[in-house]
C-alpha cells in the first residue's frame, strides 16, 4: 500500500533520521506527539544508548515521540505496534473487513491499550495504512 504524507510528516522524517542515523519508512503526526514507523532492524539506532537519540528528537521536535519497528507480515506488524505488551499470537480475519485479533497478555491489556486508548489507536491507524487492515481487536 503507497502512504502519502504530508509536508510536516516529510519533515519530522528528514530530522529524525538526521538526529539518529535509522530510516523513517512512516510518520504519524498528532497535536503533542509524534510516531515514527522505523525500518525492520533499525530500532537500536533510533533508540541510542539509554534512549538518548530518540530523546534528543523529542527535544529538537518538543512532543513526545513513539516508535513502532516495521515487519514484513501484518502479523508480525501488529504485534510490533502494541509493544512493550507481549503478544501471542496475531490472527488475520478477512471477511467484510479485515480484522486482526491479537492474543495479549490479560495482564498486558493495559499496556496494549495504553493511556487513553493512544498505543492501540496508534496500531490501528499505522496497520491501516501499511497493511490495509481496518481493525486490532484484543483476544
Amino acid at each position: 500500500m503507497r502512504v502519502t504524507l504530508s509536508d510536516t510528516a516529510l519533515r519530522h522524517i528528514a530530522l529524525f533520521e538526521d538526529v539518529t542515523g535509522a530510516s523513517a519508512v512512516d510518520c504519524l503526526v498528532d497535536d503533542d506527539r509524534v510516531c515514527f514507523l522505523v525500518a525492520t532492524g533499525e530500532m537500536s539506532d533510533a533508540i541510542g544508548p539509554d534512549g538518548t537519540t530518540v530523546e534528543q528528537v523529542e527535544e529538537r521536535l518538543d512532543k513526545r515521540v513513539s516508535l513502532v519497528e516495521n515487519a514484513d507480515t501484518a502479523e508480525l506488524f501488529v504485534a510490533n505496534a502494541l509493544a512493550p505488551a507481549v503478544v501471542h499470537n496475531v490472527t488475520i480475519s478477512e471477511n467484510a473487513s479485515t480484522v486482526a485479533y491479537a492474543e495479549v497478555d490479560r495482564a498486558d491489556t493495559g499496556v496494549a491499550i495504553g493511556r487513553d486508548g493512544e498505543t492501540i489507536e496508534t496500531a490501528r491507524r499505522l496497520a491501516e495504512r501499511q497493511f490495509d487492515i481496518d481493525d486490532i481487536e484484543l483476544a
